[in-house]
């Protein structure tokens, strides 16, 4: 069938309907409509069989809607009605959720239901929700809804049918005063559940050191106690403030703007405070302490026999200098223990999205953090490269993109769960790419897939990304258990037979492959290309990173998914 995707940012949600639809056969098209006009040129240009809507802030026009079957992904369960609706969720504590698909009518997220499927709320901040449970249920409605479409036989239910009718609530968006922390009353629980309500956008507006910030993410802490608002300690670029009850880690904050001036965006918490931040204790924690406690921490690292799992979480998946340099760290101490098999990753949510566009957009001097945050990836990478004395895994709970997928690709497996999405290219940013891809992608997907790959720029689910080699293994599992499914097949892998055996052949081949062609002289390539677009301030890099960190959308849909095939599938 031919299906037109209309939404107002391609956004994890809509790619991967992109990518999962395409995969199944369909034809599919994307439009980055703003604008009712933009919709109504969109169908005219395409014309659909089908219209579905994954993420779409903006009214589609009567004449649309009768026109063409138009399918609106709501992320709430049947009857939920409102702009807020994750937001709501998550503030309230539910511990069960759901999407629904519906038919596009004149009031909003009234229209016949055509597909409604269940999911759990985990204690998870609201993006990492949305990427995870909310993002499965919303792909299984998706195809339900589009199987019964095809099938010609299937009548929505209408809303104002009694079983339906009875659990429509219209709840309206959550202001600011709702989402408030009263550091002296409210205790953690409440204001966990309020800092992950608000986790991306638009965070939870507060008062700290005499000046406003948004408040973005919160994580418990298990020790550290003071009195309610005062800031306690510092970890990672964190900081941890006590509350009445206990106290929560802050990891990232947003200046107020004022009346006037441009957005702003979400710095560590301790690099946006600057001056104002007074002296404060560090208070380190070594991954392999991390997994014992309930606290914050960005990297973990647990072992299970002869396995070790090196986990890690960074905001959006954007990887800084400073980050880096800490997982590079923590990977050598974890080549230092008797294990066989290291996996890195092993977390829910995003894997990595490589370098760190908001840390260099902060910086001084953006060409030098470029430079800086290209060579601390591109040691990471070489580490896992060059890593002959025992099996790496790479293990994606979530999306990756750009440097973050060849930092996977430098391990010996790539494991991914069912509903990852990749973004295996840099273009789109301007760049030409390091973290040693010209080596490891063609050695994965061959040179011509390689080539399309990155010229495309289009996203590869995860089912496409087996099937071209670009990962080893699918799990088929919940965010939540995917931790546990990839320790209990990592330590599964140690004790096999062969491990031993491949480990030895390992060695041998990274000795041939050097002898042919050394890493160093693929990374002064790749950094050579890189340089140029860094320092040269005409270079479209600049320009594009500032317009990704200050969210400025694109006038319409970008060129790259204007020319994309019309099937989606790699």
């Amino acid at each position: 069938m031919h299906i037109l995707l209309m939404a107002s940012a391609f956004n994890s949600l809509t790619q991967r309907v992109y990518a999962e639809l395409g995969e199944l056969g369909h034809t599919v098209a994307v439009e980055v409509t703003p604008d009712g006009d933009a919709m109504r040129a969109a169908v005219v240009r395409h014309e659909p069989e089908l219209v579905v809507a994954p993420m779409l802030t903006a009214a589609i026009p009567a004449d649309v809607r009768t026109a063409r079957t138009c399918l609106i992904v709501h992320p709430g369960p049947p009857g939920d009605r409102g702009p807020a609706s994750l937001d709501r969720a998550v503030q309230e504590g539910v511990t069960a959720w759901g999407v629904t698909v519906l038919q596009a009518e004149e009031e909003m997220d009234a229209g016949p239901v055509w597909a409604s499927v269940d999911c759990e709320v985990p204690p998870v901040g609201k993006s990492d929700l949305y990427r995870g449970e909310v993002s499965d249920a919303a792909m299984e409605a998706v195809l339900l809804a589009v199987d019964r479409f095809a099938s010609g036989a299937y009548a929505p239910r209408r809303q104002s049918d009694p079983a339906l009718a009875a659990a429509v609530r219209v709840r309206p968006a959550l202001r600011q005063d709702e989402r408030r922390i009263d550091w002296a009353a409210d205790p953690t629980a409440t204001v966990l559940r309020k800092l992950r309500a608000a986790d991306s956008r638009p965070g939870v507006l507060d008062e700290l050191l005499g000046a406003r910030w948004f408040l973005h993410g919160g994580h418990p802490e298990d020790r550290l106690r003071g009195e309610p608002g005062r800031l306690l300690a510092t970890r990672a670029g964190a900081v941890c403030r006590a509350t009445r009850d206990g106290a929560v880690w802050l990891p990232r904050l947003r200046p107020r703007p004022a009346p006037g001036d441009p957005p702003t965006f979400a710095l560590p918490a301790v690099t946006a405070l600057g001056a104002l931040l007074p002296p404060l204790p560090e208070d380190p924690l070594p991954p392999e302490l991390a997994g014992a406690r309930d606290t914050w921490a960005d990297i973990r690292y647990r072992e299970d026999g002869a396995a070790g799992v090196l986990s890690f979480s960074f905001p959006g998946g954007a990887m800084s200098a400073a980050d880096c340099r800490r997982l590079l760290a923590a990977y050598r101490h974890a080549r230092t223990r008797p294990t066989s098999v290291l996996v890195l990753g092993g977390a829910r949510d995003v894997f990595s999205n490589g370098i760190d566009l908001k840390a260099i957009e902060a910086a001084a001097d953006p060409g030098a953090e470029s430079w800086a945050n290209i060579t601390a990836i591109d040691d990471l990478v070489e580490a896992v490269l060059t890593t002959t004395d025992r099996l790496v895994v790479a293990a994606l709970g979530g999306n990756a993109g750009a440097g973050g997928v060849m930092l996977a690709l430098a391990a010996d497996e790539v494991w991914c769960r069912q509903g990852a999405v990749l973004n295996p290219h840099y273009r789109l940013m301007g760049l030409y790419g390091s973290e040693y891809w010209t080596y490891t992608l063609p050695r994965r997907v061959g040179p011509a897939m390689a080539a399309r790959l990155t010229r495309q720029a289009l996203p590869v689910g995860a089912a496409a990304a087996l099937r071209i080699g670009l990962v080893d293994r699918l799990l088929m599992c919940g965010p939540q258990e995917f931790g546990a499914d990839v320790a209990r097949l990592a330590a599964r892998l140690a004790r096999t037979a062969g491990t031993q055996p491949r480990i030895a052949a390992k060695k041998a081949e990274a000795e041939r492959r050097e002898a042919r062609r050394t890493l160093a002289s693929y990374r002064a390539e790749e950094l050579a290309r890189m340089r140029e677009a860094f320092f040269d301030p005409r270079s479209s890099y600049h320009a594009l990173r500032s317009a990704f960190v200050h969210r400025r959308a694109p006038a319409g849909t970008p060129s790259h998914l204007r020319e994309a095939p019309a099937a989606s599938c790699p």
